[in-house]
């Protein structure tokens, strides 16, 4: 699978947020393993088959050219296994209502700072009643992607909860200021504080 291949299935699986989130994260250690996997590469095609002091011979070549589908491997593998864990802990989450077992899932994929994830487990949290740990993981989610709207919603629908609608109203603007007042997380945020839906 090609780069752009990969970056195309995450923004289709994840959204374009989720996604920029995780390549925004991971962008300078892909940089710094691609250099390493394409050095061979330019090397080869200008002439030096070995490494300095290697004598003219080319035997070290292939297996520099044997590593580097491994490394994309890797590193496709890396995010393959991310993106599937994902979407397993929030099929518990809104399929299942296994709330537990859906924070247990996000922490073990080792991206709380990602902004998704934090919100899913902010949510999970609040559906279990631990409101703090809920405002903590909402705050973790914003720090890492201050226009979060989703998350903004998720908040907004915390602090309905906790009988602070002032507070529900303001996060309820900051959504309208990201993505007006058509997109689900306004539309979501607005029923709470109207007193017509719960989520």
């Amino acid at each position: 699978m090609k780069n752009g291949d990969t970056t195309r299935t995450v923004v289709n699986l994840l959204g374009s947020r989720a996604a920029l989130s995780i390549a925004a994260t991971s962008v300078t250690a892909m940089s710094i393993a691609a250099a390493l996997v394409i050095a061979p590469d330019i090397a080869a095609a200008a002439g030096a088959g070995a490494p300095s002091g290697g004598g003219g011979t080319t035997s070290q070549s292939p297996p520099a050219q044997q590593k580097k589908p491994h490394a994309k491997k890797n590193r496709s593998s890396s995010l393959e296994d991310f993106v599937a864990g994902y979407k397993a802990a929030y099929a518990l989450i809104y399929e299942k209502g296994e709330y537990e077992a859906a924070i247990t899932a996000l922490r073990a994929l080792d991206h709380d700072d990602n902004a998704d994830v934090a919100n899913l487990i902010g949510y999970a949290s609040r559906k279990l009643g631990r409101y703090d740990d809920a405002k903590v993981w909402y705050e973790r989610s914003l720090a890492a992607d201050p226009n979060h709207a989703v998350t903004w919603s998720c908040y907004g629908m915390w602090q309905a909860e906790q009988g602070n609608l002032l507070k529900a109203k303001d996060d309820l603007e900051k959504v309208r200021l990201i993505c007006g007042t058509t997109c689900e997380p306004y539309k979501m945020l607005k029923d709470v504080i109207d007193g017509t839906k719960t989520y």
